[in-house]
C-alpha cells in the first residue's frame, strides 16, 4: 500500500523536463505563497472561482499541513541551480463525512509551466492514492471557460458526469 505522507515519484514530461512528484510539506509554505503571488488574475479566478489577491497565513497552513487521509496534497518540483523549485500542486479533500468515498479535487500550476501536462500527471498520481484509500469518485467545480481543466478530466478516460449551474460546471469522475 502507498504511504501518501511519504509519496515520492520521478517523472519526465513530454518535453523532456524531469520532475519530482512528492507529498506536500509544511515547509512548502513560502513556495506556495510565491506561486500564488505569481498567478495572473485569470488563473487565480479559475482556481478559487472568484477574485483572490493573497493567501492568509491560515490558508497556507491549510494547504501545506495535511493529514493524508481526509486530505492528500502532492506537489511537482524541478531541480534548478539553486535547488528544488515547486511548480504545481494538486490535492483532494473528503469534504462531506456523510459521503467519505468522494473527494473534491483542486490544482494549481505555476504560470511558466502551464500547458505542459502537470495537472494530468498529478491527477494520475492522485487517482492511484484515492483508489488505495477506498474513494470511489472525485468531484470538482470548474468555471465553464476553463476548458483546459475540463480537457484534463476528459483525458483520464474515467467515466465523467458534468452538471452546469450558471458559469460553473460540477464534474464527477468515477474511480
Amino acid at each position: 500500500m502507498v504511504d501518501p505522507r511519504n509519496y515520492f515519484a520521478k517523472e519526465t514530461l513530454e518535453d523532456g523536463t524531469e520532475v519530482t512528484i512528492r507529498a506536500i510539506r509544511p515547509e512548502d509554505q513560502d513556495a506556495i505563497r510565491a506561486i500564488f503571488e505569481n498567478l495572473d488574475e485569470e488563473s487565480s479566478y479559475r482556481r478559487f472561482l472568484g477574485p483572490k489577491k493573497e493567501l492568509t497565513d491560515a490558508e497556507l497552513v491549510y494547504f501545506t499541513d495535511v493529514d493524508f487521509s481526509q486530505m492528500v496534497a502532492l506537489v511537482t518540483t524541478v531541480q534548478t541551480g539553486s535547488g528544488e523549485a515547486l511548480i504545481a500542486g494538486g490535492r483532494f479533500a473528503v469534504e462531506d463525512q456523510a459521503s467519505p468515498r468522494s473527494a473534491e479535487l483542486a490544482f494549481t500550476t505555476e504560470e511558466r509551466f502551464r500547458g505542459r501536462g502537470l495537472a494530468g500527471l498529478l491527477l494520475g498520481h492522485l487517482i492511484g492514492i484515492a483508489k488505495e484509500l477506498g474513494l470511489t469518485r472525485f468531484e470538482a467545480d470548474v468555471l465553464a471557460e476553463n476548458q483546459p481543466m475540463l480537457a484534463v478530466f476528459r483525458r483520464t478516460g474515467l467515466p465523467m458526469q458534468q452538471q452546469q449551474d450558471g458559469n460553473v460546471i460540477h464534474v464527477t469522475l468515477s474511480l
